[in-house]
């Protein structure tokens, strides 16, 4: 394969995990292991320390990347796998950068950005967790959000 059929295997791997993303989050963590993921939905001064069970998540999602990245390297026919690790590694990246750094500010590592796309982020965000409990909440994923959120005087909602 040619290397732009492997940017193109990257490119899709790192599209098609906001939609895995979206999915684990409204039915595993808002699901099955919301044992794990309640305590992301506490306010942060009722939180005992830095790290959350919350955070169990990125070892999961660490495991297909691997498993990629494992088979592409052992099996030559599979390589094309590498690049999927590539993606879901990337879009990692992303989700750390955007939801634990910025949206969260569990690292003081960059100010606050202003754009209409940033904005409308948070204000998905925050209207997904202004809901503490497993039901009712609204906006499961991560870069594509509802076009309400980017209008402007949308506020959060308590459901």
């Amino acid at each position: 394969m040619n290397s732009l059929v492997y940017i193109g295997i990257t490119l899709l791997a790192v599209a098609a995990m906001e939609f895995v993303a979206w999915f684990a989050h409204k039915y595993v963590m808002h699901g099955f292991l919301w044992v794990w993921h309640k305590d992301h939905h506490k306010p942060h001064h009722e939180k005992d320390g830095f790290f959350e069970k919350n955070d169990l998540f990125f070892l999961i999602f660490a495991i297909p990347s691997a498993a990629s990245y494992i088979c592409g390297f052992t099996y030559p026919n599979y390589f094309w796998l590498v690049f999927v690790g590539i993606g879901i590694s990337i879009y990692g990246i992303i989700y750390f950068l955007i939801h634990d750094v910025y949206i969260h500010r569990r690292f003081n590592w960059f100010k606050q950005l202003d754009s209409k796309y940033s904005r409308g982020i948070l204000r998905a965000h925050g209207s997904h967790h202004a809901v503490q409990t497993k039901e009712d909440c609204e906006s499961f994923g991560l870069l594509l959000v509802s076009k309400k959120y980017f209008r402007k005087g949308h506020r959060k909602t308590k459901a």
